[in-house]
């Protein structure tokens, strides 16, 4: 709520000279929490400035713009960052915790070491620096600051954590993206808002992504405020989410919790079952020993010595977080130097494993193998792609490795064919119908294809005809069906599959029309003169009991989904499906179209 004139007059009229002094008096701390997307757990806070309307300002950025130019920011700056930290460490949980601190580009350069202000402010406090993330605003150009590069070498080294704030919305993030080695971008609330229904924004938000993930840098949504959003944002690979649908700021730090029960209910409706890429990416994974940024380089020749054939190690942060590898040729000439070991004493030359990290690919656990591999190769001269579970180191996968996911992955697809039709199986459809829920780009079409009238066929012409009924069916549907966009697969016996994408409701229903009256007619060919004549044939139901039944044909049952709209529960879908197939089956057509979110 803004404060009364009255209030805001009461406090202006000391000056703008004391600004610090004022803001000392209003300004409160609040906490808005950072939560995983793959869990619902919360990885952290940022902190917000509240009470700024008081001092008769109408946003943050206001207030900070009048310090500045009154030269109290590095004050304002150091007040408000003082008493975040101070409210941090009163958090039961802090250590497993990040804190998120906004950084204003124009300290750079000012008076005093920043970076060790906030060390030994850090030390007092008994947090680890890679418990805080500074954001850097896209606002401010830093690559006109000469002292900036410097500043953000300095702060990463020191074990601090770097955002760019606001991704998209200025006009330096992709340039910080690709000129520092920053741990987080933060995407603007402007491509969150309604990108489920909007493809631009989740074509931009894809490739943000891939293109963070390639080099090390983990992606936060920012300005979550529905479900839908949330759901979207996570299955565009977003590691983390922050906004009103999480939950809002408070300055009531009692009031934050470690998760929040609505996120995981929406995670649990994700994938059932174990995917065949996560099944073979848990077999090749490799738990290497790790080091820690904060170690002096000392310790690690040891690790170097005990795993001779092991030419490098991951580097984590105190909050076991990757920050990179470490490769022997950073730190050989150290090594093998014969004044390696008194260098390193050497006050003058102190250095950690932070100062020889390099950058890694990284991916979290349940990414397919065919987007790691594309991670992997984004990367060039990458010894080897880290992967997190839940934002923690969870192993590493060598090139090797992955080219050995990918065989085995299209082995294993290719025993799953469908012997008699060649198609993919089960499993195949099942992953892309789970892939296709949740890729709102386009308009989706599930079609599910069954014989009406199959058994007395099969009963009275043999097994040999009713496979030809099967193949030939197989053979209509890649005639009919042609192109990356679509999907054909064999369920099994007279059952298959179509899935397609990126057409209108009235051109997939003219090709389903055609191709049921040719597999109408062709089938027919495979009866007797007799049989075609009459129209029907004699039998015996499921029950036992004789019966005559007509000439065989086929059903469909078509489930779509529109464009913009994602779904996550696979079951839902088959449930559905279900319900489509039996009445396609009564219905004289044999076809039947619905929709889901339409």
């Amino acid at each position: 709520m803004s404060a009364a004139p009255a209030e805001i007059l009461s406090l202006r009229r000391f000056g703008d000279d004391q600004i610090v002094t004022l803001a000392k008096l209003v300004i409160e701390t609040a906490f808005q929490p950072i939560a995983e997307a793959a869990t619902g757990t919360v990885f952290g806070y940022e902190s917000l400035m509240r009470g700024f309307q008081k001092l008769g300002f109408a946003s943050p950025l206001e207030l900070l713009d009048k310090a500045e130019e009154e030269g109290q920011l590095l004050a304002l700056e150091h007040m408000i960052n003082s008493r975040a930290v101070a409210g941090f460490a009163t958090l039961p949980d802090h250590s497993a915790r990040t804190l998120f601190l906004n950084f204003d580009s124009r300290l750079v350069g000012g008076e005093g070491d920043i970076v060790e202000r906030l060390v030994n402010h850090l030390k007092r406090a008994n947090i680890a620096p890679s418990s805080l993330c500074f954001e850097l605003s896209e606002r401010f150009d830093g690559g006109k600051m000469p002292d900036f590069s410097a500043l953000v070498r300095d702060l990463r080294l020191a074990g601090f954590k770097l955002a760019i704030d606001d991704f998209g919305a200025g006009f330096n993030g992709l340039k910080l993206l690709c000129d520092q080695p920053v741990d987080y971008v933060k995407i603007d609330r402007h491509f969150v808002s309604g990108i489920e229904a909007d493809a631009r924004k989740r074509h931009l938000v894809r490739h943000t992504v891939n293109t963070a993930h390639v080099l090390g840098t983990r992606v936060i949504a920012e300005g979550v405020e529905t479900e839908a959003e949330f759901l979207t944002c996570r299955d565009l690979g977003c590691d983390l989410v922050q906004g009103y649908y999480v939950a809002r700021p408070t300055t009531h730090l009692s009031e934050l919790l470690p998760a929040y029960p609505h996120l995981d209910q929406s995670v649990a409706s994700r994938r059932s079952s174990s995917t065949l890429d996560g099944i073979l990416i848990r077999k090749q994974i490799e738990q290497l020993p790790t080091v820690r940024e904060s170690d002096e380089l000392d310790s690690v020749f040891d690790l170097f010595r005990r795993n001779p054939r092991q030419g490098f190690f991951p580097v984590l942060n105190a909050n076991g977080e990757p920050r990179g590898i470490l490769h022997e040729y950073h730190v050989k000439e150290l090594i093998y130097h014969p004044f390696g070991r008194d260098l390193l004493k050497n006050r003058i030359y102190q250095r950690r494993i932070s100062h020889f990290a390099s950058p890694a690919p990284i991916a979290d656990l349940d990414t397919p193998a065919d987007e790691m591999l594309k991670i992997f190769a984004g990367m060039d001269g990458s010894d080897c792609l880290i992967l997190t579970e839940n934002m923690r180191y969870a192993g590493t996968l060598s090139a090797s490795s992955l080219l050995k996911i990918i065989n085995e992955k299209q082995l294993k697809m290719a025993q799953e064919q469908n012997p008699l039709t060649g198609l993919p199986g089960n499993r195949a459809i099942r992953d892309y119908v789970q892939d296709a829920i949740l890729d709102g780009d386009h308009a989706r079409y599930f079609c599910y294809c069954d014989f009406d009238d199959f058994k007395p066929f099969n009963d009275t012409y043999g097994f040999q005809k009713g496979d030809l009924a099967i193949t030939l069916f197989a053979a209509l549907l890649r005639r009919h069906f042609i192109g990356e966009e679509k999907f054909l697969g064999h369920v099994g016996g007279d059952d298959f599959f179509v899935g397609v994408s990126g057409c209108s409701v009235e051109e997939l229903e003219a090709v389903l029309n055609r191709l049921l009256d040719d597999f109408r007619s062709d089938v027919g060919q495979l009866y007797s003169p007799e049989h075609q004549a009459e129209g029907r044939i004699s039998g015996y139901g499921r029950d036992g009991s004789a019966k005559d039944f007509p000439l065989m044909r086929c059903s469909i049952a078509v489930l779509g989904l529109p464009e913009g709209f994602v779904f996550s529960d696979a079951q839902a879908v088959s449930a559905r499906i279900a319900e489509i197939k039996s009445r396609a089956k009564a219905s004289d057509t044999g076809l039947v179209m619905d929709a889901l979110g339409g």
